[in-house]
Parts: structure tokens; sequence; C-alpha cells
């Protein structure tokens, strides 16, 4: 029996293991620390996703035969790192290759040296002097914090004041610690966004189907910024033309550019991308999976996910293709009642029995107790389907959400429309 601990307790980690129970290999599946929906799949271990040091010796000690790092904070840590040094087999970029996403200045800086395309931007230490620089900047303008926010810490500022009260938010009064330490300010890029999540070994990186989020909080893209409201894959507006120049003009050069910086680069990078009407554009990259893209793109792998991952560890990807589901795949999420900001955990869910084949309910911030599930978080439920076309999917995916019941729950009602 082949033992795999997956870290992270979110959406994502549900989709993993759902996704590693359908191998072709027999696995003992475990999460750290996990949530209701894990549960049902895996062991759920009780120790956080940014314990380096607790990880580490759960894996020694209960013998995991791979480790698969999911979240953006323990990457960040260098868990990767700590696990291969113990001698564990691990899935996942370093600390230092994963800086592609802990630090946005460094992302942007590898951008511009290598000439991978991206927006304008500057970088600033002291907020005075991001100040400064906003009194004579061009508007529309994106203020972001440096470090990881939780997918929050990006700001679409309109005019000078909002941008000011940005960079005063983020660099003094702290909204997301530490991370605010630095902030990136850049050109607002116009144009539909493209999630693609690849598969890279090193030297060979292959993409995912291309997929859509939805990040803002309300129906037509109102509300504050989330870590995303729901996913539709795959994506039409990534034309076969995009996508040979995204190949060869940004993914093959980052992992290049990636390489000549002696960060060797194995796991998942995920590429937010804009399709500008100057070209296709990198808005940002993610060192790992993406949430809640990989439960629409996962629905629609064919591909043994453990294969793919020891391709990857073992730097064999070139032999391999990956291969996809017709069709199209929809994600719903459920949210608490005030998310992205105050909310309130411990609400019973009611439904999850009658949800029909065909559809997934991923689990993010649920748990288990006395063999009910109950909310424990913003995002709650990623409500998943597969269909013929996206419209066939979104119709799956919103009929049982009408299913599905807790107290103040709210979701977006036009996933997949645009």
């Amino acid at each position: 029996m082949y033992k795999i601990l997956v870290v992270g307790g979110g959406g994502r980690e549900h989709a993993i293991l759902w996704k590693l129970k359908q191998g072709s290999r027999e696995v003992e599946l475990f999460c750290a620390p996990g949530n209701g929906g894990t549960a049902q799949l895996a062991e759920n271990v009780p120790i956080k996703a940014d314990d380096v040091e607790g990880i580490v010796d759960w894996a020694k000690q209960n013998g995991m035969d791979m480790v698969f790092v999911a979240p953006d904070d323990p990457l960040a840590l260098g868990m990767v790192d700590a696990l291969q040094e113990a001698g564990i087999r691990t899935f996942g970029p370093t600390k230092a290759a994963a800086e592609i996403e802990w630090s946005k200045s460094y992302s942007k800086w590898l951008m511009k040296k290598y000439g991978i395309p991206t927006a304008e931007f500057e970088v600033f230490d002291e907020a005075d002097q991001a100040i400064g620089y906003l009194k004579t900047a061009k508007y529309p303008i994106v203020v972001k914090a440096d470090g990881l926010a939780l997918g929050k810490g990006v700001l679409i500022c309109e005019d000078f004041e909002q941008a000011k009260q940005a960079v005063s938010d983020i660099m003094l009064d702290k909204k997301f610690g530490n991370a605010g330490a630095r902030v990136v300010i850049e050109e607002f890029m116009t144009g539909p966004e493209v999630s693609v999540l690849t598969f890279c070994d090193g030297k060979t990186i292959v993409p995912m189907l291309p997929a859509q989020d939805h990040k803002r909080a309300y129906d037509n893209d109102e509300g504050l910024n989330t870590g995303g409201m729901g996913t539709f894959a795959p994506t039409l507006k990534f034309t076969k033309e995009m996508q040979e120049y995204a190949q060869k003009e940004i993914f093959e050069k980052t992992v290049q550019a990636l390489n000549a910086e002696g960060r060797i680069f194995k796991g998942v990078i995920f590429f937010g991308l804009m399709l500008t009407p100057d070209g296709v554009k990198v808005l940002e990259y993610n060192a790992r999976l993406g949430d809640p893209e990989t439960q629409s793109v996962f629905m629609l792998l064919n591909s043994d996910l453990l294969e793919v991952i020891d391709a990857v560890i073992d730097g064999t990807l070139d032999r391999m293709t990956l291969d996809w589901k017709d069709g199209s795949a929809v994600c719903v999420v459920m949210a608490s009642g005030g998310y992205p900001q105050k909310y309130e955990n411990g609400k019973l869910i009611e439904g999850l029995d009658s949800i029909e084949d065909g559809v997934v309910v991923f689990h993010a911030g649920t748990r288990k107790e006395g063999g009910k599930c109950y909310t424990n978080g913003g995002r709650v439920l990623g409500v998943t389907a597969t269909g013929k076309d996206i419209a066939d999917a979104r119709k799956k995916a919103y009929a049982n959400i009408e299913t599905i019941n807790f107290e103040d729950a709210q979701y977006r009602t036009d996933i997949g429309i645009k």
C-alpha cells in the first residue's frame, strides 16, 4: 500500500485526494489538517499546514512514501526542502523556486530580466516614496502587497485618493501583516483573465486545460476580491494561437529563467494570464495548484494523477501526454455569509447526501462532528459539475446547489456566463 500525505485543508486538497483515489495504484491517503470532506477519502491528521517540523516528523514516523505540499504558505516556509532533507519523496517546489509566488517583486523582476510579457511596474519599500510615485501615475492602477495575502492583497485603484489609501492600508496599517512590508505598483491591464495550471519537472512544462476564475464576491464582478468564487474549464477565449504563443514566450521562458537563476522548479506553476489588446501577458505566478481552478480542471483530467506526479518528481514529464475528457466543468463556490470579510462558523450543512451522479461537492471550509457536517471557513463548498458544454455543466451545478442548505450561505449566480 502506497502511503501519501496531502498537506492542506481546502477544496483543492479535497480535489487532489479525490483524483489520487481514482488511480491504478492502491493508495492509503492522509490529509493534514484536512476538512469534513477529505475525511471521507483520507485520514485527517491534526497538524497545521504551515507546521513544517510537525509535518516532517509525522511523515517520518508514519512511513509516508510521498508528501504532496499543496498550499502557498508551507511552500514559502520551505516545507519541501525540509521533507527532502529528511529523505522523503515530495511533490512541490523548493522555497527558492516558490519565490515566484511568495514575492511579487521577485516574480516581476524575473519577468522583466528574461523578457516575459507582463505589466509595467515599480517596487517600493517606503510608503511615502510609493505615494510620491502615485501622484504622477496613470489611472486606474494596481497596488499589490508583495507577500502572500490569501489572494486578497491586490487592489485596483481608480484615482490617486484610492491608491494612496491602498498603500496606507497595506504598508502603514499592515492590513495583510508582513505581506505588506513592500508594495508593487503596476499598470492596469484590460482583457479577459485566464488561469493556466501547468505541470513542470524542471525541464518540461505541460499545460492543463485553461480555466477562468471569478474573483469578486458578488454577481457581475462586484464586491471585494476573494480567493475565488467559482471557475469553469476549458475557456474558449484562450485560442490555439494564444496557447502556442504562451507555451513558447511565457511557459517555457519561465522555466528557462528559473533554471538560469539556479532555481529548478518541480511541481505546478499557475499562470494568471491577461488577454490584453497587446497580446497575452502574465498577471501573476502561483507556485501551486489554484483553488478553485483545480476542482473544475481535475474533473476533466483522465490521466492518472499519481503517474503525473511521479513524472514531475523523476524529471520524465517529456514522456507523458495528458489525457482529457470531452466537455466542460463548472465549479460554484458556496461561501459563508459576509465572506471575504466577517463571517460565522459552525452552521449545520444539510442536503449533501442528495447530490446527483456526475456532480462532486468538494469541501473547503467544513468540519465533521458526530456524523454531521458544519461550516468552518469563508469558502465552504465547491459544487462542481461536468457537462457537454459550459451551459450544461452550469445547469447541473446550480440545480445541485438548490439541494444544499446552510444558514447565511452566499454564492454567485453567474459563474460560467462570461
